[in-house]
């Protein structure tokens, strides 16, 4: 069999210390992940002549198939376990079995079954879902972690799949552990699931500003001499922590996100039923306080990456009042009718902000301009709900699915992008209103010296002699602007 030499070479330049191996085919994606206590002694075992001979077809193809090799280097073995548990489970390699834990390590899984959803210890990940966290590299570490967990955000303990008020009767956890006791209504089934969502994405290390609440509850107990208490909590806040720092690390090349970005899209085709995996999205939002300095923006990704060089932002001319829906149909048909359009061309899926309100104000917007074939979905923030077809239910992804990620990342980019613009908007609107007050200035002459100078800074720069130079400005009337801006910071 013949190995790339180049190949070859990466195999022999691997460092003899623990990590994790990603193994890649000639288009670049990521077929295999693997742990090791040594990388150079384990991947090298592959390509040896008499591991070949004896090798299953499997291995065999899986070799043939190999055209580079990423590595990523761990402290310990124990994190490298961790770490290829969650390279699968990112990138889904096809040559990896589903991962198992190989009952050294903890994992918790959240039992989905009947309404209020809680979690428990297992070791051994019977399916392939998305409900399992972990393994934990200590059994006290998935421990202090369920229990951290459990109290912060009051999920419940109790063991009956569908808790009733009978089985209340006999229950102290809304005491002791700090259940919301969802079974009598002490809480909402909607806002329990809201609290497992929290949990879940704590969990999976995407809520990092928790570990700020748990140190601070460490030193706490610390200077109030508590210290056992003080100890347990730095174990929990210490193993939480490598949660968050692993999962940072195992998306830290630009490369593995680009991977990650490119499996999300290829899944949302799959959810949506879509011919082909959305390769450019756009996203919608708009942004305004009572109708006031309304704008919206519109941000576009390549293959779930962001594609700064195609963002756009509008301020709303059309629409007065507070109707989010209106400014929505006014910024969709604007940029899709753009010149601009001729040489960036059109998306493949149109992303709002929003439930079926926002999607039915994008359809008609594309409808007005002969482009109805341009599909829209809407991620409403609530309860991550995607709203794609009218009459059906809003479609729910698993909160780890790679296509609600990328949905999640850009839906935000285009909030932060339309925030970013109206706040902007307002800075300056506030700090130009200084104008207003000098006596002599009215609409006309605050445009002369705005155009004159080019900003509100410059102008407050400017000299005497250089102000008075403006059209209809005169010496004593600069005299009054120059002393009213040296007034102010």
């Amino acid at each position: 069999m013949q190995i790339d030499p180049t190949v070859l070479s990466k195999v022999r330049a691997l460092p003899d210390k623990p990590g994790c191996y990603l193994m890649r085919d000639r288009r670049g994606t990521i077929i295999y992940v693997g742990k090791a206590a040594s990388l150079r002694k384990r991947v090298g075992s592959y390509f040896r002549k008499a591991t070949l001979a004896r090798a299953d077809p499997k291995l065999r193809g899986l070799v043939r198939t190999v055209a580079d090799i990423e590595t990523i280097v761990t402290r310990t073995e124990a994190d490298a376990v961790l770490t290829e548990g969650q390279l699968i489970k990112d990138f889904r390699p096809r040559y990896n079995v589903a991962f198992k834990d190989d009952k050294r390590f903890l994992l918790l899984h959240l039992d989905a079954r009947g309404p209020f959803p809680r979690l428990e210890l297992c070791r051994i990940q019977r399916d392939v879902g998305n409900d399992y966290f972990g393994p934990y590299a200590s059994a006290a570490g998935a421990r202090v972690a369920l229990d951290f967990v459990e109290k912060r955000f009051g999920l419940r303990k109790c063991r009956p799949v569908t808790p009733t008020a009978k089985d209340h009767e006999h229950c102290i956890n809304d005491i002791v552990r700090f259940c919301t006791a969802p079974c009598i209504d002490k809480i909402s089934r909607e806002g329990y699931a809201e609290r497992v969502e929290l949990a879940s994405g704590f969990l999976r290390g995407e809520k990092p500003e928790y570990l700020g609440e748990l140190r601070e509850r460490m030193e706490e107990a610390s200077g109030a001499l508590d210290f056992e208490r003080a100890a347990a909590l730095r174990d929990t806040y210490l193993r939480l922590r490598e949660t968050v720092e692993r999962r940072a690390r195992v998306l830290s090349t630009p490369r593995m996100k680009r991977d990650a970005a490119r499996l999300g899209v290829e899944e949302l085709g799959r959810v949506l039923g879509l011919a082909a995996p959305p390769h450019v999205i756009e996203a919608y939002d708009v942004s305004n306080i009572s109708g006031t300095f309304a704008v919206a923006g519109m941000v576009c990704a390549v293959d779930g990456m962001p594609a700064g060089n195609r963002y756009r932002r509008f301020r709303i001319r059309t629409v007065s009042g507070a109707d989010d829906p209106a400014m929505m149909t006014e910024a969709v048909s604007r940029s899709v009718r753009n010149e601009e359009r001729m040489t960036v061309g059109l998306p493949d899926l149109i992303l709002v902000d929003g439930g079926l309100s926002q999607v039915r104000a994008a359809r008609g917007a594309l409808a007005g301009a002969g482009l109805s074939r341009i599909p829209v979905a809407g991620l409403a923030k609530k309860h991550e709900e995607l709203y794609y077809r009218d009459g059906d239910e809003p479609i729910l992804l698993p909160f780890d699915s790679p296509a609600l990620l990328v949905l999640r990342h850009i839906r935000d980019e285009a909030h932060r992008f339309a925030i970013a613009y109206h706040h902007a908007l307002r800075r300056k609107r506030i700090s130009e209103s200084v104008l207003d007050d000098i006596p002599g200035i009215g609409p006309e002459r605050k445009k002369s010296l705005l155009k004159h100078f080019g900003s509100l800074r410059r102008l407050k720069k400017a000299s005497t002699g250089e102000i008075a130079v403006v059209p209809g400005m005169g010496a004593d009337l600069a005299q009054a602007i120059h002393i009213a801006l040296a007034r102010i910071s």
